[in-house]
């Protein structure tokens, strides 16, 4: 099983080679799931690529600091999250603004038979309503649906990355699908957040 958490084999594959070219191996693992977890922190394609190449230009400058080299995504995920969250901090207060106009992720292209213009705007249209309901939650409960939902992270590996114990990840994941749920009901609703 490829586990995000578990960089074992990079490890062993790296000490066998330089270390900018064991680096290298470990960026080509890592780069998709950055981006994607960068993606669903900030709601912005351009920052999220930004962000993750700033966050392996960060690791790769320190990189002689991790002292286990096997526990390398737990530790960058820390650099990527520490990006984030500080790039959004900036953003809040250079626009005053909300999250509101968050650039969702693109779905897989619709095919075939499935090709039907209502569907693909009401399946639009739900996506942007979720989008925008992540966007306002807090970033602890952002953090855990990214990562358990839109990343497949088990509650192990992301207790090995958020540095927790299974128990508040769950209580974590728990109350951030409980307020999504109202988030997302209100607006159904009618209701302005």
């Amino acid at each position: 099983m490829n586990s995000l958490c578990d960089d074992n084999a990079v490890a062993v594959v790296g000490s066998r080679q330089g270390p900018r070219e064991a680096f290298e191996i470990i960026v080509k693992r890592h780069m998709k799931d950055a981006y994607f977890i960068a993606l669903g922190l900030v709601g912005n394609r351009e920052d999220a690529l930004e962000l993750s190449q700033e966050a392996f230009y960060r690791a790769y400058r320190h990189y002689d600091q991790l002292k286990e080299k096997g526990k390398f995504f737990p530790w960058f995920y820390q650099i990527l999250r520490n990006l984030c969250f500080s790039h959004l901090r900036k953003r809040k207060v250079r626009r005053a603004g909300s999250l509101d106009d968050m650039d969702a992720p693109a779905g897989e292209p619709e095919i075939g038979h499935r090709f039907d213009p209502e569907m693909v705007a009401e399946r639009n249209e739900a996506k942007d309503r979720i989008w925008r309901a992540i966007s306002r939650l807090d970033e602890k409960h952002r953090e855990v649906i990214i990562l358990r939902h839109f990343r497949n992270l088990s509650y192990e590996e992301m207790a090995k990355v958020l540095f927790c114990n299974r128990g508040t990840v769950t209580s974590r994941l728990y109350y951030a699908r409980k307020r999504l749920k109202e988030i997302l009901d209100r607006e159904k609703g009618g209701q302005p957040q």
